[in-house]
C-alpha cells in the first residue's frame, strides 16, 4: 500500500476531533486539504473509514479499529524520533584525542581545561604519541580525532588547519648566533645540530627547510623526546631547531631562541576519518581545540614570545 505518514496523521486527527475543520486547525491544514487526504487514504486502502454527514464525521467499524491502533503507533513513532534527536544532540560521554608530544604538552592543556569548564559532562582522554601513531590511531578509529603536523597526503583524512607557527633556532646564550641582529638560515651552515628523529612530524619539514636554504650542517644526535633537546644544546653538543609551540624554555637554563629569516612555518591540523561524522560530543571538543589555537595565535600577536 502506498499511503503516507501525513495521511495517517490527518486521519488520526479527524478521528480524535470528529471534524475536518477542527482537525485542520490542529495540524495546520485547510478543511479541503484534510478531506482530500482522507479520500486518498480510503482509496489506497480500498475501504471506507469515515461516514460523513452535514453535521458530523463518524468512524466506521474499520475506521475505529484503525484509529485505535494508529494513535498508539504514531505516539510510539514520535517518541522514537524524539529519542533519536536527543541522542543526535547529546553532548556527553568520552572523547578520545591523539596528539604528538609537543602539541600535547603545549596546546592541549588549555584545550582540556576549557573543555572541562564548558562541557563538564564530556570526558576527554588525551593520548600522547608520535605522529605516525596518531595517524594510525585515527585510521583504526581508536580515537575520535587527532592533531598532527601537516601537510598530509591528499584524500586520506578529513582535515582542518588550526595553527601556523615558525621554526626557531635554539642555542646557548653565549653562542655567536645569539648576537646576530638578523639571523638567516644560511648562517647555520657548518654547525653541529641536535634534532628530533623522524617520529616527529616536524623533522621532514626541518630537513626540507635546511635543503631549501642550502644549509650544510652535521646532525650529531637524533632524539625522540623534544625536551631532550634542551640539555643537549645546553651541554654544547649542538644547536637545534624547534617549533614555537615548544616554548617556553625551561627556566634557569642559559638557552635562548631566535627567529630565523626567512620565516618558515609548520601547520598544525585537526584530522578525522574521511566520510565519518563525529559524535556531538567529539564535534564540540574539535571546535574547542580550534578556538584555543585561535586564542594562542592572538596571544602571540599581542605578546610575542620569540
Amino acid at each position: 500500500m502506498n499511503y503516507t505518514l501525513r495521511q495517517l496523521r490527518v486521519f488520526v486527527a479527524v478521528a480524535q476531533h470528529g471534524s475536518f475543520s477542527q482537525a485542520g486547525q490542529v495540524i495546520g491544514l485547510s478543511q479541503s486539504a484534510v478531506s482530500h487526504s482522507i479520500k486518498e487514504l480510503e482509496a489506497e486502502m480500498g475501504i471506507r473509514l469515515l461516514d460523513r454527514t452535514t453535521r458530523e464525521v463518524i468512524l466506521t467499524g474499520a475506521g475505529q479499529q484503525l484509529a485505535n491502533r494508529l494513535e498508539r503507533l504514531l505516539e510510539e513513532l514520535n517518541t522514537t524520533l524524539l529519542d533519536a534527536r536527543s541522542f543526535g544532540q547529546q553532548r556527553s560521554g568520552t572523547v578520545r584525542v591523539a596528539a604528538s608530544q609537543t602539541i600535547s604538552a603545549h596546546l592541549m592543556p588549555q584545550c582540556l581545561a576549557a573543555s572541562q569548564l564548558h562541557y563538564p559532562e564530556i570526558k576527554v582522554m588525551l593520548r600522547d604519541r608520535p605522529q605516525q601513531w596518531v595517524l594510525q590511531s585515527v585510521r583504526d578509529a581508536e580515537v575520535d580525532f587527532g592533531i598532527v603536523v601537516g601537510p598530509l597526503a591528499a584524500g586520506e583524512f578529513a582535515s582542518q588547519p588550526i595553527l601556523d607557527e615558525p621554526f626557531l633556532l635554539l642555542c646557548r646564550q653565549d653562542d655567536k648566533l645569539a648576537q646576530v641582529e638578523d639571523l638567516h638560515w644560511r648562517m647555520l651552515s657548518g654547525r653541529t645540530m641536535v634534532l628530533q628523529d623522524y617520529a616527529s612530524g616536524s623533522r621532514v619539514l626541518i630537513d626540507e627547510a635546511l635543503k631549501q636554504q642550502q644549509v650544510e650542517a652535521e646532525i650529531v644526535q637524533e632524539i625522540g623526546h623534544p625536551t631532550t633537546l634542551y640539555p643537549m644544546v645546553e651541554a654544547g653538543i649542538g644547536i637545534s631547531i624547534l617549533p614555537a609551540l615548544a616554548l617556553p624554555l625551561p627556566a634557569g637554563r642559559p638557552l635562548m631562541v631566535r627567529r630565523l629569516l626567512p620565516e618558515i612555518n609548520r601547520t598544525l591540523m585537526l584530522i578525522r576519518r574521511k566520510n565519518r561524522s563525529l559524535t556531538p560530543a567529539a564535534e564540540v571538543i574539535w571546535q574547542e581545540v580550534r578556538q584555543q589555537a585561535t586564542l594562542l595565535t592572538q596571544q602571540r600577536q599581542i605578546m610575542p614570545a620569540f
